[in-house]
């Protein structure tokens, strides 16, 4: 079966860096879109990013775009979002999450992607 386990996330301060993993499983992910969300308290999930299981094509968000940038290592199954000059609005609980791509590797809508992981806190200090 499919699984997805976030990792990285912890407590920084302001214009710090993180970088957060996703370890991929279960499956070949070749056909897939691979998508970054992130939720915080009393706020609608949020897309972030999405690549191509390939690294070929990528996606940002325009509100991250000069400062997340997402990755992919398909050797090692793992798929990445960097995270530069943190702010406390970034704070959340960051997800990872893959659909099986439908044309185009710009997918925002949280409910394309098919698996998720459970998610990894992001805390971001003034």
């Amino acid at each position: 079966q499919v699984r997805l386990v976030e990792s990285g996330g912890g407590l920084v301060h302001t214009g710090e860096s993180l970088r957060l993993s996703c370890a991929a499983s279960g499956r070949d992910f070749d056909s897939y879109v691979m998508g970054w969300f992130r939720q915080a308290p009393g706020k609608e999930r949020e897309f972030i990013g999405s690549i191509l299981w390939s690294g070929d094509q990528s996606f940002v968000a325009a509100s991250v775009r000069d400062r997340f940038h997402i990755s992919t290592d398909t050797p090692k199954n793992m798929v990445y979002l960097q995270m530069n000059s943190l702010k406390p609005d970034d704070a959340a609980v960051y997800f990872c999450a893959t659909g099986r791509l439908a044309g185009n590797v710009v997918t925002t809508r949280a409910s394309f992607y098919e698996y998720w992981g459970q998610g990894t806190q992001v805390t971001v200090s003034s």
